[in-house]
This record gives structure tokens, C-alpha cells and sequence, in this order.
């Protein structure tokens, strides 16, 4: 489809004719970033036309001759749109030329079409600066802090997922795909061998469940007691890569927007690859590694499950007391119960899937020769308050924004009420829980 393709298609469709050619294309790319969950449980044919519809927005895209099965499988158009780029900040370290492209596009205004003479009138937006675009992002970032699921533990009712937290909104459609396709990088690296030894582990899929592939940066972690005789740890004597310069740049994301305290900068962390059917089995988290401790997913969502008496069933399949949705995107936040009274698990998940958990070592427990990354030293978070909505204001207008904080989250609720002695069974499939009410999850059988 060319551009006079486009504007045939914008005469046909008066929702279109209020929109500039560049914000159908941003909301070509962003629509195609989601097709993949758009799609989900249609047919294919629905799915065709679905697809076929955002990519006409975009004439390059309709133009590309890629068949519609590739769309749905291959990441997205790198290029970003201005609604990603507007945080100017280490995560969008584009050229010169790129940047100004989309400052441009953010001071542009949209056109408004003028019957009478067929002549586009320019409405400039309001200019932001990069402080108050942050701010805003900022503020938009979705916090969840009420988990709760209350077992027996030595005679007490306890809440198990105190501590646990959960964040939505730190990273961007663009900055999602740029750590997925870095990590896509450091895995063909491993391949290659160009990383160190105990830095890139691949091992063979023996069974279900069994074999994703693991990335390690700052120390290498033993899971279990090796052939040398080493218990479960950091081990202090193998040496791995640092941390690559966007892994900093995400911690200090991290800890500037109040997902980590300043107190606890992680030095280290694990990339996971999942394939369908991998996952992890239940565990608590080594003590070589202070707390909290944070996990981001990408790719797909999966439920991780909790539970102080979690149980094998089979082959990525779990009996526990409640499980919580992973969104594309989302942080989660372990410390406290959460960390160190619940085990943690996932069950086989049902597509691919990233995960880059970042901990902070054990001053005692880190490798010999160890130095703390000096880019990594006096973050600071930023002068915001997260729990309060904000008010903005931009070159001098006396319009004020006010953004509703704590949302609803799909899924994300507490446990249903449930039989005291009964234990659930989480197979490696993914399911949203419905949001009709606050639910808490009570399990006396221990």
C-alpha cells in the first residue's frame, strides 16, 4: 500500500481522516508490538483480518511482503515511536538524527481537516521537559503491595506474601524489545563461545520442564552440589562476565523509579531463556543474596505460585497455595515473607519467555577479586512520590492533569477464599484470574 493507498483508505474510514500519516504509523507499531495477545484465541482467520487491518495504517509494513505467520512470531519494527522515545532518558540511546526525527514528532501538532479549503491547520502540543516527562511516567507506573495469602506456619497464621511486590509500567514497548533482542545477542554470544565458561550455561532437555537456558553476570550461582563437591552458592572462585553496561542502566531504572531501595543496588544477576514446557521448581532463593530481590519478565505472561509446602505432581507441575500472574513488562519484587517463608515455583510455561532476575550479593559471599561497578554507586531515587497522584504543569497552562493512582490489576488479586486443608494443582499453563472481587487465599493444613 502506497501513501495514496493510505489516504483512499483514511476517505473510506472517517474515523482516520483526524489523524497525521506519522501517528497512524505509531499506532501501526505499537498495535503490532501487542498482535501476538491480540490474537490470542482467534481464528485464524479473524486473526488475518485483524492483522491485515493495523498493518494498513502503515504502508511500509503492508508494503514489506512478510506473511502474516511472521508477524505473529518475530519481534516487532525496531524503530521506536514517539510515545516510547519521549523519556529521553539511558534506556534510548539513539543517534542524533533519530532524536531529533522524534522530538520533532512530539512538538508537532495533530492536523485538523478544514472542509471549507481543504488546508491542514498544525495544533502544537504542549512542550515538556524531560523532568516532567519522567515525572509522568513515573507516576503512571502501576504498584501492587497488598498480596495476601495467610497459612499456618508453627502454629501461627501468617501472610506468606508479605513483602511481595509488583510493578507495571517501568519499561516501555521499546525498551522491552531492545532487552529482548540484547538478550538474543549474549545467547548467540554463548553459542559462539565468546562468553566465559561458567557465564553461559545451555544444558541438554533431558525431560520436560528440564534445560533453560541460564546467562550469569557478576557471579556464577551453583543450584545444586556439584561434582567438585561445592554446596549450593556463589561460587568465589569461577569467574564470569561483569555486567553489561544496559544491565546498569536497567538497575539504576530500577532503583531511580522505587522498585529497589538505595540500600540494595544489585551487583549481579541471571538471564533465563524458556522454551515451551520449561520452568523452574520450587525453591527459596540462597541466602548469598540479600534482600529484596527482583525478577522482570518478558516475551510472555506465565503465573509464578507460591506456597510454604509447595509439591511436584509432574513434570512442570506444581501443587501450591496461590499463584500470581507475571505480565510482559512487570517487575516483582520479593523480600520479607515472600522471600524467605514461601517457596516460589514456576510451572512449564506455555511459550517462550524471558526473565532477568537481579540480586545483590553477600558482601562475604561475593567472588574473590571482586569489584563493585563504580557506574552502579550513590543511586539515588527520585524526588517523587509514588502513592500520591501528581499534579502537572507545562509552559505556563492552567490546565492541570491528575492521575489516578492504583488501578485495578487483571488477575493480580489475592488468593480465593478456599477449603482450610486444601492445596491447588498449577499445571504449565497460563490462566488470568477473574477481578470481580478481593480474594484471600487461607491455608491452615500445615
Amino acid at each position: 500500500m502506497n501513501n495514496n493507498d493510505l489516504n483512499r483508505v483514511k476517505k473510506e474510514d472517517p474515523f482516520l481522516i483526524q489523524y497525521q500519516s506519522s501517528e497512524l504509523r505509531i499506532a501501526s507499531e505499537f498495535l503490532t508490538t501487542w498482535l501476538p495477545f491480540l490474537c490470542r484465541d482467534l481464528c485464524h482467520n479473524c486473526s488475518k483480518t485483524l492483522s491485515d487491518r493495523i498493518h494498513s495504517l502503515n504502508p511500509a509494513s503492508a508494503s514489506s511482503g512478510l506473511a502474516f505467520e511472521s508477524h505473529l512470531a518475530e519481534t516487532p519494527s525496531p524503530r521506536m515511536s514517539w510515545a516510547d522515545m519521549a523519556q529521553e532518558d539511558e534506556l534510548e540511546e539513539e543517534g542524533e538524527e533519530e532524536q531529533r526525527k522524534v522530538n520533532k514528532q512530539v512538538n508537532d501538532g495533530v492536523n485538523v481537516l478544514k472542509e471549507e479549503s481543504s488546508v491542514s491547520k498544525v495544533v502544537q502540543k504542549p512542550m515538556l521537559s524531560r523532568e516532567e516527562r519522567e515525572h509522568m511516567r513515573f507516576m503512571h507506573v502501576r504498584r501492587k503491595k497488598d498480596f495476601i495469602c495467610l497459612e499456618k506456619i508453627k502454629g501461627k497464621i501468617v501472610n506468606i506474601l508479605a513483602g511481595l511486590e509488583l510493578h507495571e509500567g517501568i519499561f516501555s514497548a521499546a525498551e522491552q524489545k531492545r532487552i529482548v533482542d540484547f538478550v538474543h545477542t549474549l545467547n548467540e554470544m554463548g553459542t559462539k563461545g565468546e562468553l566465559k565458561e561458567k557465564t553461559y550455561s545451555a544444558p541438554k532437555k533431558w525431560m520436560r520442564g528440564k534445560g533453560r537456558i541460564t546467562i550469569q553476570f557478576g557471579c556464577c550461582y551453583n543450584y545444586a552440589t556439584d561434582k567438585n563437591g561445592n554446596p549450593p552458592g556463589i561460587l568465589q572462585n569461577e569467574p564470569v562476565d561483569p555486567l553489561p553496561h544496559l544491565f546498569k542502566v536497567i538497575i539504576r531504572r530500577l532503583v531511580k523509579w522505587h522498585v529497589l531501595p538505595p540500600t540494595c543496588v544489585p551487583d549481579s544477576c541471571i538471564v533465563n531463556i524458556y522454551e515451551e514446557g520449561d520452568c523452574i521448581p520450587p525453591h527459596i532463593d540462597n541466602h548469598d543474596f540479600v534482600r529484596p530481590f527482583c525478577t522482570v519478565s518478558f516475551l510472555s505472561e506465565c503465573n509464578i505460585v507460591f506456597g510454604s509446602n509447595l509439591k511436584v505432581v509432574g513434570a512442570g507441575e506444581f501443587a501450591g497455595s496461590i499463584p500470581i500472574a507475571l505480565p510482559v513488562g512487570s517487575v516483582l519484587v520479593l523480600n520479607g515473607n515472600a522471600a524467605d517463608v514461601a517457596k516460589h515455583c514456576v510451572p512449564a510455561v506455555p511459550t517462550k519467555r524471558i526473565s532477568i532476575t537481579f540480586r545483590k550479593m553477600d558482601e562475604s559471599k561475593r567472588p574473590f577479586g571482586f569489584v563493585p561497578e563504580p557506574d552502579l554507586q550513590g543511586i539515588q531515587p527520585l524526588p517523587y512520590d509514588a502513592e500520591k497522584p501528581k499534579i502537572f504543569k507545562s509552559d505556563g497552562l492552567a490546565k492541570k492533569q491528575r492521575v489516578r493512582r492504583e488501578p485495578k490489576m487483571d488477575g493480580r488479586e489475592h488468593g480465593e477464599r478456599s477449603d482450610a486443608r486444601s492445596q491447588h494443582h498449577y499445571p504449565g499453563r497460563y490462566q488470568r484470574r477473574p477481578t470481580d472481587k478481593p480474594r484471600v487465599r487461607v491455608n491452615l493444613g500445615n
